[in-house]
């Protein structure tokens, strides 16, 4: 067989490869002395005559001075002991696992997903705060829940008001409203908040922070 090649001519099956298996016959070459011819052994022999028949043509390569007329035994030894025939046989092996090959693969596999990772956009946690609110009013007369109603549409980007709100009495009648939200820390601060709900300056006499907590 050349060397690096799968069949006897070359990477291609021909008829050197059906003579050299019908005139091997029953003989079957030792795998453990020489597994490449083995495993040709072994491939060639799973085709019928009927196929191997159709191969392109090719001589059996035979020993400078050999009869052409040989017997099985004679031609069978040379191909299983000749030096050159084993050296080719050691440098080649199409059921050998290609090291350096697979270490290849892993390190592309290993380079595609160290991309995919750093590809990956981390998303910054936003920072924010529930704060509620004591709004007390001038006195018992001021519509606390109309003065929560205008309190629930001050609109800022990162306020989020909660939808609920409670009434507390104070003394002598009156009662504050508590009123509570949720603030992105860096759009919101508390001065603003409070500054638009004191705009309601003809309900509100004052407004404190009741709570303030980190989320």
């Amino acid at each position: 067989m050349k060397s690096g090649a799968q069949w006897i001519l070359g990477q291609k099956m021909t008829q050197a490869d059906a003579a050299a298996a019908k005139m091997m016959g029953n003989l079957k070459p030792n795998p453990a002395t020489h597994p490449n011819l083995f495993s040709w052994a072994a491939m060639v022999t799973k085709f019928s005559e009927a196929i191997s028949g159709k191969w392109a043509a090719g001589d059996l390569p035979l020993p400078v001075g050999s009869a052409k007329e040989e017997s099985k035994e004679e031609v069978a030894k040379p191909i299983a002991a000749t030096p050159a025939t084993a050296a080719a046989e050691d440098e080649f092996d199409p059921f050998a696992e290609d090291a350096e090959g697979d270490a290849a693969a892993a390190e592309a596999l290993k380079a595609k997903g160290a991309a995919a990772k750093s590809a990956k956009v981390k998303v910054p946690v936003t920072a924010k705060s529930i704060i509620v609110w004591e709004v007390k009013p001038w006195g018992e007369e001021t519509d606390l829940d109309a003065l929560a109603a205008k309190i629930l549409a001050i609109d800022m980007d990162g306020l989020f008001w909660k939808t609920e709100y409670k009434k507390e009495p104070i003394a002598y009648g009156v009662s504050k409203i508590i009123i509570g939200a949720v603030v992105e820390d860096a759009k919101v601060s508390t001065d603003d908040v409070q500054d638009a709900i004191e705009a309601f300056e003809d309900d509100v006499q004052s407004i404190d922070i009741q709570s303030f907590n980190k989320l």
